[in-house]
């Protein structure tokens, strides 16, 4: 197997060093990047795996160079965020990042969450059990190129916590699952105090939902319990 390959995109240097040193002694294969002009040059010469990128960097800030991650099939995104900075949390979650840290981090949390993270991204095998399109309440979820499909054909491309998301709901239409089911779903990871990564994701699938004039509500919030998908899946 190939070893993965990480890109740090940091404009501080000393943290662009220890974090490439850091991973480089988890056996991974580092690249850096100071800016967005960097990342895309590297992106066009190497196969990248998972990108770490601080928020604020010059030029283009992380927020923007998300976007534009996004738009590569499975590539992680781990957010690195001031600790008080919790809008860019937040922003950053919308735009689709899988995961988020907080400075000043544990190095020991970063590898095991990368690692986490990476074991979904490599493994193409990891909606196997799936089928590759479900249909419901005129709707589709597609696998192959994982997108939600409106009654009018409309594409919406799910980030990989919204789509992974989206299909523990629809293996268990009618159940109520907990926030802890399916931050573990999405990211691999447990729940932690005060993290809002489930309630902006769910808040992300609901506006493609609620894209569609007179849509009805398929994702009830089951207040002090988590959500319930409350569409029909047809068989």
């Amino acid at each position: 197997m190939q070893t993965p390959i990480i890109l740090i995109v940091e404009d501080e240097i000393v943290t662009r060093t220890t974090l490439k040193s850091l991973f480089e002694a988890e056996g991974y294969q580092v690249l850096e990047a100071e800016d967005g002009e960097q990342m895309h040059d590297l992106f066009a010469n190497n196969n990248i795996n998972l990108v770490i990128m601080d928020i604020n960097l010059p030029g283009k800030n992380g927020l923007l160079l998300a976007r534009e991650v996004r738009d590569r099939k499975n590539i992680g995104l781990i957010f690195l965020t001031g600790r008080d900075n919790e809008v860019d949390r937040i922003l950053g979650l919308e735009i689709g990042a899988d995961d988020y840290l907080t400075k000043p981090f544990n190095p020991r949390e970063l590898t095991i969450r990368a690692r986490n993270l990476l074991s979904r991204t490599l493994n193409n095998n990891e909606d196997a059990d799936l089928p590759s399109r479900v249909n419901f309440n005129g709707w589709s979820l597609d696998g192959d190129s994982r997108s939600l499909v409106s009654p009018d054909k409309v594409e919406f491309r799910l980030p990989r916590s919204e789509f992974r998301a989206m299909h523990l709901f629809l293996r268990h239409p009618g159940k109520i699952l907990t926030r802890e089911q399916l931050i573990m779903e999405m990211t691999g990871r447990e729940l932690r105090p005060n993290d809002r990564t489930v309630d902006v994701t769910i808040r992300r699938i609901r506006k493609h939902f609620e894209s569609v004039p007179g849509a009805e509500e398929l994702i009830d919030t089951i207040h002090g319990e988590g959500y319930r998908f409350c569409g029909a899946v047809d068989n």
